[in-house]
């Protein structure tokens, strides 16, 4: 049986991998952390990683950016692999992920969707053969609760298509203001925030006379938890180290 810790356990997130663990034989949630204590589930919870006083076997992490740092720090102290599912965080916390994957196996992903993961390859294609003549424009709908903007998932985009440009592009995001033309070097990043919108990304490739637009729209959370509970059974085989979904895929 496989023993999870659930960071975030009391966000919409948190709720959705309890309810699929919950159908899983082999996995089991033995403990929550989460800021607010309220008890709705069948394990307990805590509200930091100093209260845990239960062993797992992996920790999956919905929760908020601020508490990232913390997660690392029981992670290495404990030496339990992490399936890190939270956005927004800061260049020095992705720094600190990169050095505690040398003492501990993680994986890190900013969207935990297959089909994302597809479209960023796809993505990368088109951008390689559209180079020369099409501008690229990346634009993210999400919920009117989400935080952070743009989305991780743009940023993965982004990154993905600018590595297969040899890091040739500069990144734009939104144009308010601005007085002067489009520039060829740049990648266009857009949010958009309303309603309850699960999470939509679009790229598109505009180039002389036609445009190429490549999607993926999410219909409900499941599809990440889904996700997350696969890395959580990939990474508690794997030795010391960073992972990403490239490494399920392949």
């Amino acid at each position: 049986m496989i023993k999870v810790l659930l960071c975030g356990c009391n966000g919409s997130m948190g709720k959705v991998v309890t309810d699929l663990v919950n159908e899983e034989s082999q996995m089991n949630i033995v403990a929550g952390i989460d800021k607010n204590k309220n008890n709705q589930y069948n394990y307990p919870i805590f509200s930091s990683f100093d209260e845990c006083n239960i062993e797992s076997d992996v920790i999956i992490d919905f929760s908020h950016h601020s508490m990232t740092s913390d997660l690392i720090d029981y992670c290495v102290k404990s030496k339990t692999p992490a399936v890190i599912c939270t956005t927004g965080l800061e260049d020095t916390v992705i720094e600190k992920i990169n050095s505690a994957s040398k003492e501990v196996s993680l994986f890190r992903s900013g969207n935990m969707s297959l089909g994302v993961n597809l479209i960023m390859d796809l993505a990368k294609k088109a951008a390689k053969i559209l180079k020369d003549n099409f501008d690229i424009e990346i634009i993210e709908k999400h919920h009117n609760k989400k935080v952070d903007a743009p989305s991780g998932t743009a940023y993965m985009i982004a990154d993905s298509i600018n590595e297969e440009l040899s890091n040739s592009k500069d990144f734009t995001f939104g144009r308010h203001g601005r007085s002067s033309k489009r520039q060829k070097s740049e990648i266009g990043i857009h949010a958009v925030r309303g309603g309850t919108i699960v999470g939509e990304h679009s790229v598109i490739y505009a180039g002389p006379d036609e445009i190429i637009e490549i999607k993926h729209s999410a219909m409900s959370k499941k599809v990440f938890a889904s996700g997350a509970i696969s890395a959580a059974k990939f990474l508690i085989t794997k030795e010391k180290g960073l992972y990403n979904m490239d490494d399920i895929l392949k």
